[in-house]
């Protein structure tokens, strides 16, 4: 399946707004989960994606989507690590030009194909163009019960990334530097 990636910015924010609002899209989270959002807890799925439109609006980096042809089929979430909250106990805000990988979405029809690698790809890409000098990720073992839209730590390693930590007890910490 040929595939092309791109930034979701204002101008392409109407597909993103279709890939998360399709059935079985993330639209209850709008990939605000690691974000800044007052009143979290109980914000709603219409909450947080205005937010989500603003911090684009805004300029501020968020992620990549994936078109095959004119169907968008998915996301990662990759961005400067300052955009989030803190996301490892160890982390350390000095350390500048760090980007995050703290997500992934495929469509159902599109999934067990791959695309997940080549969004990892795509975004470690992206990050590397806009300078960051390590990416760092989150992912989970394959049978984790929780947190597996952040991704599994086998197709992270596969592609270079060495464990650096733990983020609580089941989010490894894992670092790629060029």
């Amino acid at each position: 399946i040929d595939l092309d990636f791109v930034p979701v910015t204002s101008q392409t924010w109407p597909d993103f707004e279709t890939l998360f609002e399709q059935s079985g899209g993330p639209k209850y989270c709008w990939c605000m989960s690691w974000r800044e959002l007052a009143g979290r807890q109980s914000s709603s799925g219409a909450d947080k994606k205005r937010a989500m439109k603003s911090t684009i609006a805004a300029g501020t980096p968020v992620g990549i989507i994936a078109r095959a042809g004119e169907e968008v089929v998915g996301w990662c979430s990759v961005a400067p690590r300052l955009s989030f909250r803190k996301l490892s106990p160890d982390q350390n805000d000095n350390e500048k030009d760090i980007w995050s990988i703290v997500c992934f979405f495929v469509a159902r029809p599109h999934r067990a194909v791959g695309i997940g690698a080549r969004l990892l790809e795509a975004a470690v890409d992206h990050a590397f163009k806009s300078g960051a000098s390590a990416v760092e990720a989150y992912p989970v073992d394959p049978d984790s019960p929780s947190f597996r839209f952040m991704g599994f730590k086998p197709m992270f390693a596969a592609r270079g990334f060495h464990e650096t930590g733990m983020a609580g007890s089941r989010r490894h910490v894992m670092r790629l530097v060029r």
